[in-house]
């Protein structure tokens, strides 16, 4: 009977694991695959294979990710005339822009380099900004097949662009089925990402079984210069931004939206899952509703501070990791590319992860080089997608309270 209750206990173990958040499951992987590196480092470069399968499967559904997920929410957009929301989606832009920026400048100040496989093809460097807008004027005009089936994620998101824009005036059929579309392959994203632990142990183990503990340090500096950008826009860049509109003292609606709408966001991880917390604030705030009904969603949807910041810094990692030297002007075309591609990253967990390939893209650097950078997104994720969704969507409640009230007084 030993045997059959040892069994049980195990399955029962299991079974609690498995009923844990993605977030619990990740942090028993870390301290798992830690545990396994330091006792026998042989047994845990083995399990690399984890890790590669989860980084190829991430390589294989990212390009088709972007590529759905732009159309379907340029194609599905709703036209509002409400004279509010136009200056509301104006301060969304300038706050994603101003936290790209502000990532450049952490990025260059505490510049972080990663510990990457380099025996895939490596980056070919630009040697400036006139190379890089060249280059980028050649992969725009990419078939879409041979983009997607390469990973030319500039050619993906110009295609969806362009497929979005052309799909704006379809029936209304036609665009609920890219609609549609776009779901089935974001659950399918979901399915991949449920597979992370599995993954992030066998990256973990690895890493740490090759290189000691300096691979975690890499990611606490990575970490640090991910949450300073996050807190600088929070507490000085966005109450500028209240400020300079308003003229009234911005931290009392900026602490209110940190308290009541940042924190749950900070445990749900997830902008749609909070927007009824925020249309609630809105409503506590006493903003209009025919205004905030509208930007609170199309702020879940656009308004990706922390977005942007995670691309850039991450991005900017990669090549400081590759010992390329990015000059002034590609770190601005790097900051409004980080800017125009957050605005797709809601809806899916990791979606800002998903689209550091694209600003890659921009410094030649291989997409199999930009999809380690991403699993080290995932390892990370713990602390960055929080906070992440927590800046970004209380920002949305703070720029819709800015605009109502600047209008009403």
């Amino acid at each position: 009977m030993t045997a059959p209750n040892s069994a049980l206990k195990n399955t029962s173990a299991l079974s609690k694991i498995m009923s844990l958040g993605l977030i619990s499951q990740i942090i028993i992987a870390i301290i798992l695959a830690t545990l396994l590196a330091i006792i026998s480092p042989e047994l845990a470069k083995s399990f690399s294979i984890l890790g590669n399968l989860f980084v190829g499967a991430l390589k294989a559904v990212a390009p088709i990710l972007v590529f759905v997920l732009v159309a379907s929410s340029i194609a599905n957009q709703k036209v509002n005339s409400d004279a509010e929301l136009k200056p509301i989606i104006g301060l969304y832009f300038i706050g994603t822009l101003s936290a790209a920026f502000v990532a450049v400048v952490l990025s260059f100040l505490f510049p972080t380099t990663l510990t990457l496989d380099l025996l895939s093809p490596n980056a070919n460097p630009p040697q400036g900004l006139g190379e890089v807008l060249t280059t980028l004027a050649y992969k725009v005009v990419e078939n879409p097949i041979s983009a997607i089936a390469n990973g030319n994620f500039i050619a993906v998101l110009a295609w969806g662009l362009g497929l979005g824009f052309s799909l704006k005036h379809a029936n209304s059929q036609t665009k609920n089925t890219v609609h549609d579309f776009s779901e089935a392959i974001s659950s399918i994203v979901r399915i991949v990402i449920r597979f992370a632990p599995i993954g992030i142990f066998g990256l973990v183990a690895n890493t740490i079984a090759e290189t000691g503990f300096n691979a975690l340090a890499e990611y606490s500096h990575l970490v640090a210069v991910l949450l300073s950008a996050m807190l600088i826009i929070a507490l000085i860049v966005n109450p500028l931004i209240v400020f300079l509109v308003t003229k009234k003292n911005p931290y009392p609606l900026i602490f209110t939206c940190l308290r009541e709408s940042g924190i749950t966001a900070f445990f749900t991880r997830s902008s749609a899952a909070n927007i009824p917390v925020n249309m609630a604030l809105c409503k506590k705030l006493n903003l209009h509703e025919d205004t905030y009904s509208v930007s609170i969603p199309l702020g879940a949807t656009i308004n990706m501070a922390g977005a942007a910041i995670t691309i850039t810094v991450l991005t900017l990692a990669a090549a400081h990791s590759l010992q390329i030297e990015v000059d002034f002007g590609t770190a601005i075309l790097l900051s409004i590319v980080a800017s125009i591609s957050a605005c797709g990253a809601s809806g899916v967990a990791g979606g800002s992860l998903l689209l550091i390939p694209l600003a890659c893209g921009l410094f030649g650097i291989e997409e199999d080089i930009a999809m380690q950078v991403v699993a080290i997104g995932f390892i990370i994720g713990v602390i960055q997608d929080s906070a992440e969704t927590a800046l970004n969507s209380s920002t949305d409640v703070v720029f819709s309270a800015t605009i109502s009230h600047h209008l009403t007084k």
